[in-house]
């Protein structure tokens, strides 16, 4: 993978990040963004945004936010840790992603993600850890 530049936002993935249509507007050392649009595909039975959605929008984004900055120096950024919390549902609209990186560490960083609705309403707080590793 190489790094991607500014003008390549939104960035629009493949495999499995495609299946759920995530899409990233930004990727900082800092912070990073990301979005989805709600639809039937990323619903549980009951019409609400499965939360795995939510979860695995936090890993991706965290993850590519790392490896941008990691991969430079020939590191690779892996997801090892996921913790969740669900406030309040999102069944329409857009969910909208905020990843602000809370520590750098040698081997370790870790994020806090914010998941909003349109509104600008907390849906779900996520804490990712992220190991930054020699590649195989």
């Amino acid at each position: 993978m190489t790094p991607v530049s500014k003008a390549q936002f939104p960035l629009q993935l493949t495999g499995f990040d495609a299946l759920y249509g995530l899409e990233i507007l930004s990727l900082g050392e800092d912070e990073a963004t990301a979005r989805v649009s709600v639809r039937d595909a990323v619903k549980q039975p009951a019409g609400l945004v499965h939360g795995g959605v939510f979860a695995s929008i936090a890993e991706s984004l965290t993850s590519l936010a790392t490896w941008k900055v990691v991969g430079q120096e020939g590191m690779s950024a892996h997801g090892v840790s996921n913790q969740t919390s669900f406030l309040r549902p999102i069944v329409q609209g857009t969910i909208h992603a905020t990843a602000r990186r809370r520590h750098r560490g040698r081997t370790t960083w870790v994020w806090e993600v914010d998941i909003t609705d349109d509104e600008g309403r907390l849906c779900a707080l996520v804490r990712m850890t992220v190991a930054v590793r020699q590649p195989r």
